[in-house]
């Protein structure tokens, strides 16, 4: 069974930073594809930044790019999304996802224009608050 559990979510204050955690289980390859999404209310889910675990290169869609951070723990089977100067319109859930197919590296180029449906696996959320 696949299992993805993101961790690191809560409330802050505008300015303020977080790092999101998501560790994945399950998986028998050693090298696939991870993203991490948002998804305002009332709006459409939103690709922020990919990686590819086997090269360690990582991609960025507008919204990600700047404050965002993605990295991976390749013996951990985790991956980050470290978050600075938050902000109110950075309210959202945030999910991460992973897919183990063996060509996905060359579909997460671009993060916010990518089909969300290129990753199988995803975690159920979690929450990032930001307000006074």
């Amino acid at each position: 069974q696949v299992k993805l559990v993101e961790s690191g979510g809560g409330s802050v204050q505008p300015g303020g930073s977080m790092r999101l955690s998501c560790e994945l289980s399950g998986y028998t390859v050693v090298n696939y594809c991870m993203g991490w999404f948002r998804q305002v209310a009332g709006k459409k889910r939103e690709g922020l930044a990919t990686i590819y675990t086997e090269t360690g290169t990582t991609y960025y869609g507008g919204a990600g790019k700047g404050r965002f951070t993605i990295s991976h723990d390749k013996k951990r089977n985790t991956h980050y999304l470290q978050m600075n100067n938050l902000q109110p319109g950075d309210t959202a859930m945030y999910y991460c996802a992973a897919d183990d197919t063996s060509w996905c590296w060359a579909r997460i180029a671009e993060p916010d224009r990518m089909n969300l449906s290129i990753f199988r696996d995803w975690g159920q959320g979690t929450q990032v608050t930001v307000s006074s």
